[in-house]
């Protein structure tokens, strides 16, 4: 930390928050600026002021259209799902009506073993007997194609927006919340990445002061993607006093977005869940309305295991999208759709690769031709 420290000049944030007097116990935090080794240029289009509340809508086409053409890191990530449900081919390849039932027994069970869990795959082996049955459905490839549709219409139909709403005010502030290890601040590392390579100006804010390493991971992070971070000056600061005044300085300088962390935490621990509505809380004082998106980064590896986290996650402060993360380490990835069509909560991003590229925008149909190609 000390050589990390004397590279990087820090500035103590010694303003109080609104309410609070210059004699408040609220602990003081720094900011580090770090110039990134290898500054990237950026097109003056993608700068734009405070005033121009265009800026979000065109970062969040910008990430779309990068995700577009990143489709072989997506297919690259789901290639485990894939080879599971690669038996779904063999079986349709020869498929006749005499053996309808009997190839749909184990596609349920295909779909079972990639973790669609129970309710969406008889929900979709039931709709193929019936269209098969009606006639609809006359070839194996027809089949597949259905099969395709109706994962889909899955991730769909509830009409869930995967983009990052961001609003029209800056900073626009996202909070990232999750268990222990799953992800969650490496994620908030690659989104930062991911948000400055379309120009975006970023601060980051270490709001894990629980794990006595969380700071320095995302330091280093800070470091990677050249972006400014707000840190505790001292041990057992208050997360809600580091993320309000990393959000006040945000708004001060004009940063784009801010990306606040938080201690990683079980969904069983009611203690440290109301954290997260103190720190909600914290944040709306100083933007109104703020955050603007609340993420809870769920690990892939754990499959359905990941719906009740994601529930009581929900219920305490509000989830406005899922980052799912392992997920190439993981033949489990059935349970996107699981958790899209249970909790009507979109799936913002995915993780599938240690690359810092690796965090790619969720795309359903995108997803869908990854696991059934």
């Amino acid at each position: 930390m000390a050589s990390l420290l004397s590279r990087h000049p820090s500035t103590l944030l010694s303003n109080p928050l609104p309410g609070r007097s210059a004699n408040s116990t609220l602990l003081p935090v720094r900011l580090l600026t770090h110039a990134p080794s290898t500054a990237r240029p950026f097109s003056s289009r993608f700068k734009c002021s405070a005033g121009q509340t265009g800026f979000f809508t065109k970062l969040g086409r910008l990430i779309k259209e990068k995700a577009k053409s990143d489709v072989e890191k997506l297919f690259s990530g789901f290639s485990k799902t894939r080879d599971n449900l690669a038996v779904i081919d063999e079986l349709l390849l020869y498929w006749n009506l005499s053996d309808t039932d009997r190839v749909l027994d184990e596609l349920e069970e295909a779909l079972l073993v990639s973790d669609f869990g129970p309710k969406i795959t008889i929900k979709i082996v039931e709709s193929l007997r019936d269209d098969i049955y009606a006639g609809k459905l006359k070839s194996g490839s027809e089949i597949k194609d259905a099969l395709k549709r109706s994962v889909l219409g899955f991730l769909t139909n509830k009409e869930v927006k995967t983009e990052l709403r961001l609003g029209f005010r800056k900073p626009a502030v996202i909070m990232i919340v999750g268990v222990n290890g799953g992800g969650k601040t490496t994620s908030l590392g690659k989104l930062a990445h991911r948000l400055k390579q379309q120009g975006a100006k970023i601060l980051m804010a270490a709001g894990d002061t629980f794990r006595a390493a969380a700071s320095d991971q995302l330091e280093i992070w800070s470091e990677r993607t050249g972006c400014e971070i707000v840190v505790a000056e001292k041990e057992q600061a208050k997360a809600s006093s580091v993320l309000s005044q990393a959000v006040k300085r945000g708004k001060e300088q004009g940063f784009d977005i801010v990306l606040c962390d938080t201690s990683g935490r079980l969904h069983t621990n009611y203690s440290l869940m109301e954290e997260l509505i103190s720190c909600k809380k914290a944040i709306a004082k100083i933007v109104p309305g703020a955050p603007n998106e609340i993420l809870l980064v769920l690990d892939g590896t754990t499959g359905l295991n990941m719906l009740p986290q994601a529930r009581e996650f929900n219920e305490v402060v509000g989830i406005t999208g899922l980052i799912l993360t392992k997920l190439d380490g993981s033949a489990r990835g059935g349970c996107v759709v699981s958790v899209v069509d249970e909790l009507g909560i979109p799936v913002k991003f995915v993780g599938v690769g240690e690359g810092v590229e690796d965090l790619q925008p969720f795309d359903a149909e995108t997803f869908v031709d990854a696991i059934f190609s």
